[in-house]
């Protein structure tokens, strides 16, 4: 199976999935393939059914056990019975799932490597964030900038959130893993949050533990 990657901390565990299976093969994978087989015919395209199948067997591989995934209004995953909080993301052919205390707020965030965030970035950076090079090229910088305004954006679950105008990275000096802080301004308590972060050679990876950032 192509769990390509499971970390444990204190406040929970987040994986990684390498969707390689087939819609069959991953079916396969789960205790009881009945109900998944009737919710992904709601996708018409076939990645996004690998998508969500991956999803719900990330999650199963994490906890051992199946669970039910249910969404807020502002699109926010939770379990249906409440016993862990959770947060998604999935990026070019990976999928990856955070799982943290039941009282908690965690999210995640993975984004495939690419020049792209170039095209893009007058979307979401701000004057007063830098992009130093890592590796040589300041793209990584970008990336995790995109990264962890997405991972904030989840954890915020707040609507009409501007990238540029309500989401600060403060700086820092890139590096295989590590932190650096950030805040948002789209709140009245403007929270400070500690960003978690792993570069891989194909993509980057963010997450959140709002339980370390009251």
């Amino acid at each position: 199976m192509p769990l390509f990657l499971r970390h444990t901390e204190p406040f929970g565990m987040w994986g990684i999935w390498k969707t390689e299976e087939t819609i069959d093969e991953l079916l396969a994978l789960l205790p009881h393939d009945a109900p998944y087989r009737t919710d992904i015919l709601r996708f018409g395209a076939l990645h996004r059914r690998q998508e969500w199948l991956a999803v719900r067997m990330l999650l199963y591989t994490l906890l051992g056990e199946e669970k039910t995934i249910a969404y807020l209004s502002g699109g926010k995953p939770y379990l249906s019975d409440h016993t862990h909080t959770i947060g998604i993301s999935h990026t070019g052919g990976y999928v990856a799932v955070i799982v943290g205390a039941p009282r908690g707020n965690v999210s995640i965030d993975i984004e495939q490597y690419g020049e792209r965030v170039h095209r893009v970035a007058h979307k979401f950076m701000r004057p007063d964030e830098s992009v130093p090079s890592y590796c040589g090229t300041d793209t990584w910088s970008l990336l995790l900038h995109w990264s962890a305004k997405e991972t904030l954006f989840k954890s915020l679950n707040t609507p009409e959130v501007d990238f540029r105008e309500h989401l600060r990275i403060m700086p820092f000096e890139p590096s295989a893993s590590g932190t650096f802080a950030a805040r948002e301004y789209r709140t009245p308590q403007q929270r400070q949050y500690t960003v978690y972060y792993r570069i891989f050679e194909e993509f980057v990876l963010t997450w959140i533990n709002e339980e370390e950032n009251t």
